[in-house]
C-alpha cells in the first residue's frame, strides 16, 4: 500500500520528486563528509605524532591550529619569544616537575634561504628539535643509520652553565641601520650594593655611550656611595674608546683598569676605581675602590626586552634580580668588609635622549619583584602599562601589568636653592583574573640629580647619561621598603624587604 502511494506521488508530480532526490542526495553527502572529516580530525588527535608527541602542544599566541597543519603561508612567521626561558623556567623547571614529565621544542616547516659559495639563494623548509627531549614525548624519528644526539648547542639551549647563562642574556648590542642619531646610542652594567645594617649603599654603572660603530664614543664609570639621610659622594672617569672593551658575544668588559668580568662558575667580578668629583664636575682628591663578587641566586634572572619603532631602541635584561656581594669597598684609606651583602643587577642598551622611566626592584620575603617602564622621547606617544615580574626561589612566578603607579611627593630634596618635591610613597596594583598582587613602598631616603646638560659636568651614573626630558630633568633616586599582598594561584602572597627604586620629577 506505502509503495503504491509512492509510486504514484512521484508519477503525479515528477519534477518536485526530482527535486527532492536531488536534494536529500547533496544532504546525505554533506553528512558523509563531515563525518569523515570528524573520523580524520579524531584520529589525527589521538596521534600523538602528528602533533609533536606528548600530550598537549603549545603554540604561538595567534596561530590558528589549521595553518599549522596545513602549512599556509599565515605560519610562516609566528614563534615563540623567549622560548628557552620558557622552558627551562616554565614547563622544564622544578615547580612543575611533578605535572610534567617531559618537554620538547619543536620547529616545523620554517622557511629558510641557504646561500651558495657564488650567491645565490635557495628557499628550504626546515625543521629543529632536541634530540633527547623528542624521544622523551615519544616523538623521535625511526633512524635507519647513523646517530641522531644533543650537540653542544642542544645543551646550552635547555641547560646552560651559570657562565653561558650570563654571557646569553647579559652581552653587548650595536645600533642598527635603522637608528639615524647613533651618537645617542648608551649601554651600561649596573650593580647596586646595601651594605650590612641597610644605612649606606653604592651605585655603580658602568656606561659606554656614543657611536660605537664608528669612532666616536668612549666609556663613563659612575659610582654614587649615599648614607641614608646624609652624605652622597660621586666618583667618575671617563675613558675614550682606545681604552674600553666590549662584546656582543659576552658580558665580559674592560673600562681600563677596571672591569666586569663573568667567572667560571657565572659569578661576577667587580674591580672598579675612581676619582671623587666636586659638584662642578671636576676631579677631587678623594679615591674610590671596588673589589666585589656578585653571586647571582639560582633561577632568579629576568631574560630581557626590547622594544622601539621609528628609531627608538629601548632594551633591558636583570642577570641578577636577587643576588649577594662579597669583598671591599674603600674610600680614601677606609675600607667596608661585604659579607653576602644584597646585591642587585641589571643591564640596559637603546637610543636614551629624552628617556625617562619608572623603575624599582626589591626583595619582598621570599620573593623577589621588578616592575618598570619606558616612557619613549615623544610625549605623544600612550603610557605603557607598568610590568612586574615576580619570582621566588624556583625561579618566574607570574606577571602583572598594572595601569598606573600612585605616588605620594610627601619628602623634599634640595637641588641648590630648589625645592625638590619627590616620593615618599608609592602604590600600585593588578588582578589578572583570580591571582592578584599589590606593591606598596615606603621611601625612606632619596636622592636627585639633575640630568640636563651642564658645562664641565658630569651625568649622572644611571640616569639619562645623554641629557633627560626638559619637562622632568631630575631624576630620583631612591631606597625604601616594599610590602606585597594578594594571591597567587589560591596562595596568599606577603613579604617585605628593602629595596630601590627610580623615577623623574
Amino acid at each position: 500500500m506505502i509503495g503504491q502511494l509512492a509510486l504514484r506521488n512521484i508519477t503525479y508530480r515528477p519534477w518536485r520528486s526530482v527535486l527532492m532526490f536531488f536534494g536529500f542526495g547533496i544532504g546525505v553527502a554533506v553528512m558523509i563528509v563531515l563525518l569523515s572529516i570528524g573520523e580524520a580530525m579524531l584520529s589525527q588527535a589521538r596521534n600523538e605524532k602528528l602533533v609533536g608527541g606528548g600530550s598537549i602542544t603549545v603554540l604561538p599566541e595567534g596561530l590558528d591550529v589549521e595553518v599549522m597543519k596545513t602549512g599556509g603561508i599565515g605560519g610562516l612567521f609566528f614563534s615563540i619569544d623567549h622560548a628557552s626561558f620558557l622552558y627551562r623556567q616554565l614547563f622544564g623547571s622544578l615547580r612543575f616537575a611533578r605535572e610534567i614529565s617531559a618537554v620538547a621544542p619543536q620547529i616545523e616547516g620554517r622557511l629558510l634561504y641557504v646561500r651558495a659559495p657564488n650567491g645565490d639563494e635557495y628557499p628550504a623548509i626546515a625543521s629543529g628539535e632536541i634530540p633527547s627531549a623528542t624521544r622523551a614525548v615519544g616523538a623521535a624519528p625511526e633512524i635507519i643509520s647513523g646517530k641522531w644526539e644533543n650537540d653542544d648547542g642542544d645543551r646550552r639551549w635547555i641547560a646552560p652553565t651559570p657562565a653561558e647563562l650570563r654571557h646569553e642574556i647579559d652581552h653587548f648590542h650595536t645600533p642598527s641601520d635603522s637608528i639615524a642619531d647613533k651618537e645617542t646610542w648608551a649601554e651600561w652594567h649596573y650593580f647596586n650594593v646595601l651594605s650590612e645594617g641597610g644605612k649606606r649603599w653604592a651605585f655603580v654603572s658602568f656606561i659606554v655611550g656614543g657611536d660605537v660603530t664608528g669612532t666616536k664614543w668612549g666609556g663613563q664609570l659612575g659610582i654614587t656611595v649615599r648614607e641614608q639621610g646624609g652624605a652622597t659622594r660621586r666618583f667618575g672617569a671617563t675613558l675614550d674608546c682606545s681604552r674600553v672593551r666590549f662584546s656582543t658575544t659576552d658580558a665580559n668588559l674592560d673600562f681600563g683598569d677596571s672591569h666586569v668580568t663573568v667567572l667560571p662558575d657565572g659569578d661576577y667580578e667587580i674591580r672598579a676605581a675612581a676619582r671623587e668629583e666636586s659638584r662642578d664636575g671636576s676631579s677631587g682628591a678623594g679615591r674610590i675602590q671596588i673589589n666585589l663578587r656578585i653571586r647571582p641566586a639560582p633561577y632568579a634572572y629576568f631574560p630581557g626586552v626590547s622594544m622601539g619603532s621609528g628609531g627608538f631602541v629601548s632594551g633591558y635584561t636583570v642577570p641578577a634580580l636577587r643576588a649577594s656581594a662579597s669583598g671591599t669597598l674603600c674610600i680614601g684609606g677606609s675600607c667596608e668588609q661585604l659579607t653576602d651583602a644584597q646585591a642587585y643587577h641589571d643591564h640596559n642598551w637603546g637610543v636614551w635622549r629624552g628617556v625617562t622611566w619608572d623603575w624599582g626592584a626589591s626583595r619582598a620575603g621570599q620573593y623577589t619583584f621588578l616592575y618598570g617602564r619606558v616612557y619613549p622621547p615623544d610625549g605623544t606617544a600612550s603610557i605603557p602599562p607598568v610590568l612586574v615580574y615576580l619570582i621566588d626561589s624556583l625561579g618566574f612566578r607570574g606577571v602583572f601589568r598594572p595601569r598606573l603607579i600612585s605616588y605620594e611627593d610627601g619628602r623634599t630634596v634640595l637641588m641648590g636653592t630648589t625645592v625638590l618635591h619627590v616620593p615618599s610613597r608609592a602604590t600600585f596594583s593588578d588582578a589578572r583574573g583570580e591571582d592578584t598582587l599589590r606593591v606598596d613602598i615606603s621611601v625612606e631616603d632619596a636622592i636627585a640629580t639633575d640630568t640636563r646638560p651642564r658645562p664641565a659636568a658630569k651625568e649622572s651614573e644611571r640616569g639619562d647619561p645623554l641629557g633627560s626630558d626638559k619637562a622632568h630633568p631630575y631624576f630620583i633616586q631612591m631606597k625604601g621598603t616594599a610590602r606585597i599582598s594578594g594571591r597567587l594561584d589560591g596562595t596568599p602572597l606577603a613579604g617585605s624587604a628593602i629595596g630601590f627604586f627610580e623615577t623623574y620629577r
